[in-house]
């Protein structure tokens, strides 16, 4: 589904799923306040919010670009820089042993020519 026809969501970040602040986070490793992009609401106002293209839907997730910043700082996730840190836990994301097909080890066959190289 292409994004013209998603459905388009408008929240604030604090009323977004777990699972969907994950992959924003995924997908904005260094922080939100240099995305954010202005639109004009129903009410002519001019806001600003953070795009996400999620598989179902395409949202819009308000803010301000303090508020942007203050997300990211009071975020354990995020380290003092505000980049995201390296052992950061992808909550809902993660593989189950379940999720994961077996894939039977088999060892390789020598070719002909290898098995002529061991000859000499």
């Amino acid at each position: 589904m292409d994004r013209i026809t998603k459905p388009r969501v408008v929240k604030d970040y604090d009323k977004l799923p777990t699972d969907t602040q994950t992959q924003i986070k995924i997908q904005y490793p260094f922080g939100f306040a240099d995305n954010l992009v202005t639109y004009t609401n129903s009410k002519g106002e001019i806001v600003s919010a953070l795009p996400f293209e999620a598989e179902e839907y395409y949202y819009l997730v308000r803010m301000t670009r303090d508020e942007a910043y203050e997300i990211i700082e009071n975020d354990d996730d995020y380290d003092d820089d505000g980049t995201l840190r390296d052992d950061f836990v992808m909550e809902g994301l993660e593989e189950t042993d379940d999720d994961v097909d077996e894939i039977e080890d088999v060892a390789d066959e020598e070719s002909e020519e290898e098995e002529d190289e061991d000859d000499y």
